[in-house]
C-alpha cells in the first residue's frame, strides 16, 4: 500500500472550505426558513463531512475499496433511517394512545 502525502496548500483549502461552510451554517440559523431550515444544515453538514473524510482520512487516494465499504456503510444507514421513519410515521393509525 503506498501512502499518498497532500501538500499543506490542499489541506490549508480544505480547512478554508470547511470555515466557510461553517459560516454560512451560522448565517443561515439567523433566517427562519421553516421546515427548510433542516435540510439545508443537513446539506450543508453533509458537505462538511464529505470534505473531512475525503481529504483527512485519505479516502479520496485510498484503494478502490474503501469507496464501496462507505457506500455500503451509506447504504444500510439509509435502509436503517427509512426504517425508523416509516415505523414513527405508522404509529398511532391504531387509534391507541402510546402504543
Amino acid at each position: 500500500m503506498s501512502i499518498h502525502v497532500l501538500p499543506v496548500k490542499t489541506y490549508l483549502l480544505v480547512f478554508l472550505a470547511l470555515m466557510v461552510l461553517t459560516a454560512i451554517t451560522v448565517g443561515a440559523a439567523f433566517f427562519n426558513l421553516g421546515a427548510l431550515n433542516t435540510v439545508i444544515m443537513l446539506g450543508i453538514a453533509s458537505a462538511k463531512a464529505t470534505l473531512v473524510v475525503l481529504y483527512f482520512m485519505h479516502v479520496r487516494y485510498g484503494s478502490r475499496l474503501i469507496p464501496v465499504v462507505i457506500l455500503a456503510g451509506l447504504f444500510w444507514l439509509a435502509i436503517f433511517l427509512s426504517i425508523l421513519f416509516s415505523d414513527y410515521a405508522n404509529r398511532g393509525w391504531l387509534g391507541v394512545e402510546g402504543r
